[in-house]
């Protein structure tokens, strides 16, 4: 007769190597173990390799399958309301984390932190997002707003309730945020016109607009650094 540590099912000392390894070495794991190891909680009696496999496959990498829309993640065979559930809770600690690197803190000297936050908020959202970071004199960033969502390639916005929200929060200066869903963040002309704009009605009032940055896949625009303000 087999005794208990025989009996158990095939998948259970892989898992137990896989967590020794995460906690030894976190780094070092492919995107599907890591992957492997949300879904353990999930799905606690069955081998998930496989369906961490096929997720990274289908969706192209462990960012890509946390930021995917619950109706495309269960394309794939296997995935329950519960994984999707686990996939949520994850981005959300991600993104939370994020933000405690940037809130309260003087943004423009913690610009790397603010466009990883800002990504990790924007770069896969499949419509069109307007946020605003309100800052306070000493560019301590007081409070971030999604002021916006619209369609795949358009969001309105209007100069004067941006400028009415900076002055409902007391706020000094304003950095711009939108996310282009195709993944090219190239400026349109309707962005540009729109700075302007809001650039323009900020200015009599006291409100510095020091940026406007555009959110794609994997990359971004600053109008700073182009020119463009």
């Amino acid at each position: 007769m087999a005794d208990g540590a025989d009996a158990r099912p095939h998948y259970a000392g892989h898992r137990e190597r896989l967590r020794a390894r995460f906690l030894n070495a976190p780094d070092a794991l492919p995107d599907y173990e890591l992957l492997e190891l949300l879904l353990f909680r999930a799905v606690p009696r069955r081998d998930v390799k496989p369906l961490a496999k096929s997720l990274i496959a289908h969706f192209g990498g462990f960012s890509e399958v946390l930021n995917a829309e619950p109706a495309r993640l269960k394309e794939v065979d296997g995935v329950s309301d519960g994984i999707i559930t686990e996939f949520r809770i994850a981005r959300e600690a991600g993104l939370r984390l994020a933000r405690a690197n940037v809130m309260r803190k003087e943004v423009l000297g913690s610009w790397d932190a603010l466009l990883a936050y800002c990504a990790a908020s924007m770069a896969h959202n499949t419509t069109e997002q307007f946020r605003i970071l309100f800052l306070d004199r000493k560019n301590v960033l007081i409070a971030d707003e999604i002021q916006q969502k619209g369609t795949v390639d358009h969001t309105p916005v209007y100069p004067r309730e941006v400028v009415k929200r900076a002055l409902e929060l007391n706020a000094s200066a304003l950095i711009l945020v939108h996310n282009h869903p195709s993944g090219d963040p190239t400026p349109s002309q309707a962005d540009v016109e729109m700075t302007q704009r809001i650039a323009e009605t900020a200015k009599p009032l006291g409100i510095t607009l020091h940026d406007h940055l555009i959110i794609g896949k994997g990359r971004h625009t600053s109008f700073k650094s182009v020119g463009l303000i």
